[in-house]
């Protein structure tokens, strides 16, 4: 095969798992705006307070450590003991829950009814609440999240594929983090679509997505409705958090990743859970491709950093509810 060709299925590869990547934190805006019409814009922040957390946990790190020194002139800082990675998961799932239960109780418990606009600015003060409670208790500086992910070229897939195009072709380069995060990822929009369809819960969640009211009328809780789906919303956001945080570190740029959501939900729909998945494959892929083919010959390159919002600007203009959005058709 020609190499060419070859290099352009590895740009596709990559790009399909780069998508994978986008989608998880997508997935976060999908389920609470499913289930309560709330666009939140503090997943990102939701994303990068798991990891903070998580890091602190595993290396022992006292919480609050700078207030606590400067107000009572101690030097603590470590407990003295190390946490392992698969307890401090736990443990930090936790704490996302008590947080998805505490923005329930304490925020929008009292918004109830209000305009979209007031909700939607709600999750942005939320967004810089969680970012300066995350400084305060962990630090600003930059944090290596080290889970024992394999991290690096496949040596096995480069050696296996060197062959197929000649001399010229070298072997796909596929990272190994980027191989875990696409199965966790399938493992996690698996179990969500299994829970939402088999269980109780997930029944009930999907019949608050569809109508309060009669939600309501058949004895359905919204509020344990809500702190469940902020809950989930919250796993979500650990697992984007890890994934994201081993991949380039734990930084409070880590925030950002939910600008790149945005692309992703405007192809796939904001109350699609396929969605999500299918336009962050389609976001990776298109952009990975855009600037293979066209952004570095013939652009300088970089256009990674708006191909996303381009293509998200043409749906908006064609098909503004999505791929797999539901088009809402108002009758007056």
């Amino acid at each position: 095969m020609p190499a060419d060709f070859l290099y352009g299925v590895e740009v596709v590869l990559n790009g399909l798992m780069a998508g994978v990547m986008y989608a998880l934190v997508a997935l976060g805006f999908v389920l609470i705006f499913k289930a309560s019409g709330i666009f939140n814009f503090a997943q990102g922040v939701m994303a990068l307070f798991a990891a903070l957390t998580l890091v602190g946990i595993m290396q022992g790190q006292v919480p609050f450590a700078h207030l606590i020194n400067e107000i009572f002139g101690t030097e603590v800082h470590h407990f003295g003991w190390e946490v392992p990675a698969l307890l401090a998961i736990l443990l930090t799932l936790v704490v996302m829950i008590a947080l998805a239960w505490s923005i329930q109780k304490f925020l929008f418990k009292h918004l109830v009814g209000q305009e979209p606009i007031i909700l939607f600015m709600a999750t942005i003060g939320l967004a810089y609440f969680l970012e300066g409670l995350g400084d305060l208790m962990w630090g600003s500086n930059i944090k290596t999240l080290d889970l024992g992910l394999p991290q690096g070229g496949s040596r096995w897939i480069e050696d296996a594929t060197a062959g197929l195009g000649g001399d010229d072709f070298y072997g796909f380069f596929i990272d190994k983090l980027d191989l875990v995060a696409t199965l966790v990822a399938i493992v996690l929009v698996l179990s969500l679509i299994a829970f939402s369809q088999y269980t109780k819960h997930g029944r009930a969640m999907r019949a608050v997505a569809d109508d309060h009211q009669a939600a309501l009328s058949v004895g359905i809780s919204l509020n344990f409705i809500w702190v469940l789906v902020w809950s989930l919303a919250g796993l979500v956001a650990l697992v984007a958090g890890v994934m994201w945080g081993a991949k380039s570190g734990v930084q409070f740029s880590l925030s950002l990743i939910a600008l790149k959501a945005l692309p992703v939900l405007m192809l796939g729909g904001f109350t699609s859970i396929p969605g999500a998945i299918v336009g962050g494959l389609i976001i990776g892929v298109g952009e990975k491709l855009f600037e293979y083919t066209i952004g570095a010959p013939f652009l300088g390159g970089a256009t990674e950093n708006w191909f996303a919002y381009m293509l998200a600007l043409m749906f908006l203009v064609f098909r503004p509810q999505g791929l797999f959005g539901e088009k809402i058709i108002e009758r007056v």
